[in-house]
């Protein structure tokens, strides 16, 4: 049995993750894949209560970026890596790239050290394709439907550094990274997002 294909969305709270992913996890069924999809932090009862405590409990950064990664670590355990093992896609909202950038990047911890610590969280598992869907922050601000958690409540020069962490992280590992300008009609981004995901099937015929 071939492994299975990781893809993983991220980007700013109010770039359209959600709408992105639910419409990609269709098109995949339509061509006949098998599809998993997820949310990091949570997807386990265990990551479930930790998203909890990180959305609504004040923390060190430290101890926020580690309670991200054990969430993560429960949810590689429990549900991607055993869907992988039996051929199947794995989209997932958000994975490691959003500790590096919101940790990392936006909050001053080493983002190099946050690669480290969250690859040994996931036992080295990484997406084989994370799509950053890049929007203007007061854009972004305006699409957002929920009310503001504790992370999304930070002022806008630490969003505005999130959107540069991952503008980063995406020129530094092109090869894993790409950039979706997300600001135009939903159907044309996704048209965009179905591109890059297709040119990664090809590598993956059998995913």
């Amino acid at each position: 049995m071939p492994r299975g294909l990781f893809l993983s969305l991220d980007g700013l709270d109010g770039a359209g993750k959600s709408t992105q992913g639910r419409l990609l996890a269709e098109w995949l069924r339509e061509q006949g894949h098998v599809v998993v999809t997820c949310a990091d932090p949570g997807g386990t009862p265990v990551g479930d209560r930790i998203r909890e405590l990180l959305l609504h409990r004040e923390m060190t950064l430290n101890c926020e970026a580690l309670l991200f990664m054990a969430s993560r670590a429960q949810l590689v355990a429990e549900v991607i890596r055993p869907a992988l093992d039996v051929g199947k896609i794995v989209l997932s909202d958000r994975f490691l790239l959003a500790n590096v950038v919101y940790q990392g990047h936006a909050g001053g911890l080493d983002p190099q050290q946050l690669w480290t610590i969250s690859r040994f969280a996931t036992d080295g598992l990484e997406p084989d394709l994370t799509l950053v869907l890049d929007i203007p922050l007061e854009l972004a601000q305006t699409r957002r439907k929920t009310a503001a958690d504790r992370v999304e409540n930070r002022d806008d020069a630490y969003h505005r550094r999130v959107r540069e962490g991952f503008l980063a992280e995406a020129a530094r590992r092109p090869e894993r990274i790409r950039v979706v300008d997300a600001r135009g009609p939903i159907l044309a981004v996704q048209e965009a997002i179905r591109r890059e995901v297709a040119r990664v099937l090809a590598a993956h015929p059998r995913a």
